[in-house]
């Protein structure tokens, strides 16, 4: 299993680093793409390394896209490479994962009409103008996509995206 993140300079840093380190702990492939190769820094100084750059990305390769949130959305949804990738995404129905300001990059890509999704306060507007269903939730699942709105939401994210990728958590058995 392989999963794409795309994001860029001034990204939230524990909205990147997170989901990036549980996917790896789930036994998961993940690459990095941004406008281009080299390093990527966070707003709270943390550094990444790019796997490629989004003219490199080949969406077929991957089973889950994540769109980390900060100011990186910004830039990355100017892209019409990352509009693409995320289209593509939506088109084969596989799981997309956006938080915080990562959900600007699906309303650019005019993805958003009639879904149930929520994100950071700050772009409630801008997704009830795209036609989203915006809901104040931590998570909020409709069909592949999965939205949160913050970093104190993570833990109800990460586990969505295990969910949705069906990588199974052995529960005990309390019978």
């Amino acid at each position: 299993m392989r999963a794409l993140i795309v994001s860029a300079d001034f990204f939230e840093d524990s909205e990147l680093k997170m989901p990036y380190e549980y996917l790896r702990k789930l036994g998961v492939d993940v690459d990095i793409a941004s406008l281009k190769k080299g390093t990527i820094i966070g707003k709270h100084g943390l550094s990444v390394d790019v796997t490629m750059s989004l003219d490199e990305v080949d969406s077929k390769k991957y089973d889950l896209l994540l769109l980390p949130g900060g100011e990186a959305p910004s830039a990355i949804r100017k892209e019409p490479k990352a509009l693409k990738i995320a289209r593509y995404f939506f088109e084969q129905k596989k799981p997309v994962a956006a938080i915080c300001h990562g959900p600007q990059i699906l309303i650019s890509a005019g993805l958003l009409k009639g879904k149930i999704v929520t994100g950071y306060k700050s772009i409630a507007q801008e997704l009830k103008n795209a036609g989203a269903i915006y809901r104040d939730e931590e998570v909020a699942i409709d069909k592949n996509l999965i939205t949160s709105r913050q970093p104190s939401d993570m833990g109800a994210f990460l586990e969505a995206i295990r969910r949705c990728l069906n990588i199974g958590i052995h529960e005990k058995n309390t019978q």
